[in-house]
């Protein structure tokens, strides 16, 4: 599959972003990587969203679950469809 033509308006994806984890933009990095994606047709998303974030006690898994969600309808409000993972570390 070509490599996604729309554009994507970092700094409004980054606000967003901020917002749902309760962040700042200094904290919340955007990385935009444009490459050939080799996964079969039954893929539909435009983009693939990986989030790392620290593990702290108040992102309970249902917050997390729910912070994902809102990362996808972000996403949708620019009209893009986002596969979204999330990884918790602890630093």
């Amino acid at each position: 599959k070509q490599t996604m033509k729309k554009p994507i308006n970092l700094a409004s994806l980054q606000s967003k972003m901020c917002n749902i984890w309760g962040t700042k933009p200094n904290t919340t990095k955007l990385m935009l990587c444009r490459v050939e994606d080799w996964t079969d047709e039954s893929f539909q998303e435009d983009c693939y969203v990986d989030i790392r974030a620290y593990g702290k006690a108040e992102r309970t898994r249902e917050m997390v679950l729910d912070g994902m969600e809102k990362v996808q309808a972000s996403f949708l409000d620019h009209g893009l469809v986002a596969n979204v993972r999330l990884e918790t570390y602890d630093g």
